[in-house]
């Protein structure tokens, strides 16, 4: 891996010795001022000096050390409040060091949007000293020229072991920002994404939560990160800044969530960080030297720029695994669809009451006759992807437990090895192995976690006896003894799942988890997650026209999502009668989203005979790559439109997908991405003119035509509808 390098100390400095810190990104546009106010750590952060993040204060309030604080003028304002005593890492500090620096690299990712990645930032790590306890903590910043990344470091200096009792680390708001955002919520992401101002969020936070089989809702202004804001510019029309807060790095630590004052509807609402706890309400249990994850606030003045980002995985450690040649890129289909929409089910039968793994008999039940995961039917997925160059098959509810796996707080669900009699796990094996097609487990834990770590080193050897390179895991509903989805705890499950399988050379698509924060870079193994509202509930409940317009920029901003799509039949109903549920997409919308929802990780989750419908069109999900040497972001407005053309690693072969929200457009683009003068074929699905996500989402049109990289072109696009390219170089 080369690497270019550089590191310049720039000043080591004393309490005393200035009384404002100033750090200015690269590129001199962004500029972050640090300053102890009062005793109290606060920063502020500006755009080519336009306000980003107004002046904030930082700290952690210790359990045991807890003072009296008027919150409401902390928060508002920042006037500074009585307090009996220096309380857990909030106040008496000074500055004790100052050091700054400049560091600059390029490193290569396993996977990715680009097969470069430039990593450049200044820095400013700032030592403070806490009086009369005489304890130390550092506070690290790292600006880029597309945004700040800081952390909490604690040397082991006055700290030994401690328990977050809250962090209240603030990002103080310019004005009465737009936001997009989803309601703060300890076990779920899967939301619709709500556009409003900031002073709106409390009267609507409530009704924007659906029902999901885990959810608990903890503020009416709270709301999970990433979370995007749109800040107008001095300038006024439709220049703005794009600012968006998240974390990265999330490794043992509670997720953070923000919490919304605007109890004065102040002109300057603040967020303050929220961290998840545990069972106990203990928000984290330390142990130093240890650090905080970075707190996130990306800064660009053009939506594309927030697309091109790398922010989040350059914050991120780089890569811990050795050999990687294992890790592969995986394009596949499976026995899911059938199962989400209401076809076919996950259980064996309906004979059993309740399941004891082990004890319980399945050869004296009665099959219903509705399982999905039965020989014969795998094995026609199998063909189907041997036919069409699919590497892998997904197939859920194979495994004994199904009948009670949910909501009855039940500690061993399933054993991860044990198949219903109707599947013949050897058989399958050797079938996919003779047709080039490899098979993905799914391990459904129900919440489960202490029965998934009693089995997981059993799992992954048997994973690894029969030829599974990679997992899908699942945590649906509450989890066992009051714990919630992204607690410390929790999140150190994860990781230690994921750790585990790069042992056993396994990838990790992980369902239900905390949303990603970069960890795919130290971790490539983890190759998807979902952590977000997903193509599955275009099934039961439909979900609004742009979603998959919003997404890319929060939530894929940690990371990969398993979003399956290549959804084709939109009316459930002809497959299941009893489903009267409709996708709100066309068909092209759903070819466009191979390359703007960047994973990869690639499912082409409908039926093998709704492909065989559409041949033509089915031939772009065949066709499209996993892995990218460029990109280029062409068209971005959030929950409006996507444009991004992509160059497959390796190969003069390039992508363009465009995606649209609810309103119909014309796409205009040039292709002066390519290389200059040579010729492309340009094969090009589109939505037809009368092409709508609820009339008529399966018309589109197929042309070929002759491009060059001066080639302009004009594409519509119907409402939540798209279009997508292949672009290979013309043979003479």
């Amino acid at each position: 891996m080369k690497k270019v390098l550089f590191i310049m100390l720039f000043g080591l400095a004393t309490a005393g010795a200035f009384a404002v810190e100033t750090l200015r990104s690269p590129d001199g546009k962004l500029e972050m001022h640090f300053r102890i106010e009062d005793g109290r750590p606060m920063y502020d952060l500006s755009y080519a000096d336009v306000p980003v993040i107004l002046p904030s204060h930082l700290g952690i309030e210790l359990k045991g050390e807890q003072a009296q604080y008027d919150y409401q003028s902390l928060s508002i304002g920042h006037q500074s409040a009585a307090v009996q005593a220096p309380a857990g890492l909030m106040t008496g500090f000074s500055i004790e060091q100052v050091d700054t620096c400049s560091f600059a690299e390029e490193w290569t990712p396993v996977w990715g949007e680009e097969s470069r990645i430039t990593n450049h930032y200044r820095e400013l790590c700032v030592t403070l000293r806490q009086s009369p306890q005489n304890r130390f903590i550092r506070i690290r910043f790292r600006l880029y020229n597309d945004g700040l990344g800081f952390r909490y470091e604690f040397p082991q200096l006055g700290l030994n072991y401690f328990t977050i009792r809250e962090e209240h680390t603030e990002f103080t708001m310019p004005g009465d920002l737009t936001a997009y955002w989803i309601s703060g919520d300890y076990d779920t992401q899967e939301y619709e994404y709500t556009r409003s101002r900031l002073s709106e969020i409390r009267a609507i936070s409530e009704r924007t939560r659906v029902g999901n089989l885990a959810q608990t809702a903890f503020s009416p202004v709270g709301v999970q990160t990433p979370v995007l804001l749109r800040s107008e510019t001095p300038k006024g029309g439709s220049e703005a800044l794009w600012i968006l807060i998240h974390e990265a790095a999330l490794v043992d630590y509670a997720c953070m969530h923000l919490d919304l004052t605007d109890t004065d509807q102040s002109a300057h609402p603040v967020f303050t960080s929220h961290l998840t706890p545990d069972a106990q309400g203990d928000k984290g249990h330390l142990q130093s030297p240890c650090v905080s994850p970075w707190r996130t606030i990306t800064v660009v003045d053009d939506a594309r720029k927030l697309l091109a980002s790398r922010l989040t995985l350059n914050l991120n450690e780089p890569c811990k695994i050795t050999d990687t040649s294992w890790i592969r890129p995986c394009k596949y289909v499976g026995v899911w669809w059938e199962m989400i929409n209401g076809m076919s089910e996950w259980s064996y039968t309906s004979d059993l009451p309740s399941v004891k793994i082990g004890e319980t008999d399945y050869s004296k039940v009665k099959p219903h006759g509705r399982h999905g995961a039965n020989t014969a039917n795998v094995k026609r997925y199998i063909d189907f992807a041997a036919k069409h160059g699919f590497d892998g098959v997904l197939v859920e509810g194979w495994n004994i437990g199904w009948e009670d796996w949910f909501g009855n707080q039940k500690d061993y669900v399933y054993d991860f090895v044990t198949p219903y009699p109707d599947f013949d796990v050897e058989a399958i094996h050797q079938y996919a192995k003779e047709r080039g097609v490899y098979m993905i487990m799914h391990h459904e834990t129900s919440s489960s976690v202490r029965n998934y770590e009693r089995h997981l080193d059993t799992a992954y050897r048997f994973m690894n006896h029969y030829d599974y390179p990679a997992v899908k895991s699942g945590y649906v509903g509450p989890i066992l003894q009051g714990e919630t989805h992204y607690s410390q705890w929790i999140n150190n499950h994860y990781a230690f799942c994921i750790q585990k399988a790069a042992q056993y050379h396994i990838m990790v698509n992980a369902h239900e988890a905390v949303r990603p924060t970069g960890l795919c870079r130290t971790w490539p193994n983890m190759i998807g997650n979902e952590s977000a509202m997903g193509t599955e509930y275009q099934a039961t409940k439909g979900i609004a026209p742009g979603h998959t317009c919003i997404l890319p920029f929060t939530r894929l901003v940690g990371g990969p999502m398993d979003y399956t799509p290549g959804i084709f039949e939109m009316d459930m109903s002809k497959m299941n009668p009893r489903n009267t549920n409709h996708c709100n997409t066309t068909i092209c919308n759903q070819l466009a989203l191979y390359v703007t929802m960047y994973s990869p990780l690639q499912m082409a989750a409908d039926l093998p005979e709704n492909y065989e419908r559409f041949i033509d069109a089915f031939q772009f999900i065949k066709d499209v790559a996993l892995d990218w040497d460029q990109s280029w972001y062409l068209e971005a407005e959030p929950m409006e439109y996507i444009t991004i053309a992509r160059k497959t690693k390796g190969k003069d072969e390039y992508f363009v997908g465009g995606v649209t929200g609810a309103e119909a457009r014309v796409s205009e683009i040039t292709l002066d991405f390519l290389p200059a003068g040579k010729k492309y074929v340009a094969t090009i699905y589109q939505d037809a003119k009368d092409a709508h996500y609820l009339t008529n989402p399966q018309a589109y049109v197929i042309t070929e035509k002759t491009v060059t990289s001066k080639t302009r072109l004009k594409l519509y696009e119907a409402p939540s509808g798209g279009y997508a390219i292949t672009l290979r170089p013309k043979v003479n």
